[in-house]
């Protein structure tokens, strides 16, 4: 397993790299792009790092798994289609206006507040594995 992966927001996309692994890149509209994108990246990597003889990173040696790390105005604007600021304050306790500064960029959020976010979507998260239809 490798450090986590970490997408930030782009111009016209987001861009997404891996903590403590330079050279590793990839961009893309959506997580699952992301995704592709970098698993395509970690083998082009690896090749290429086989081909001029320099060293795999540890990390990229042998199975791991990806981790998605994000800031909280990308986490809002990759899921804008999906969370409502309304429902995003139903599940999170904060209120709209907060939300919308933080989709926007106007402020970051604080630490407690990047909890409460984490917190009510891993919850959700695991409501919804657990629903079978």
């Amino acid at each position: 397993m490798f450090g986590c992966l970490l997408i930030e927001s782009a111009e016209h996309n987001y861009s997404a790299y891996i903590d403590g692994i330079d050279g590793v890149v990839a961009t893309g509209n959506s997580i699952s792009e992301i995704k592709d994108n970098l698993l395509e990246a970690i083998k082009v990597f690896i090749e290429t790092c086989n081909d001029v003889g320099c060293e795999v990173p540890a990390e990229l040696s042998g199975e791991y798994s990806i981790e998605f790390k994000m800031d909280v105005k990308s986490l809002l604007a990759i899921y804008s289609g999906i969370f409502t600021k309304a429902g995003l304050e139903r599940i999170t306790g904060i209120n709209q206006k907060q939300l919308w500064h933080y989709a926007n960029g106007v402020s970051k959020p604080r630490k407690t507040q990047v909890h409460k976010i984490e917190t009510a979507l891993h919850r959700l998260g695991s409501e919804l594995i657990a629903v079978t239809l």
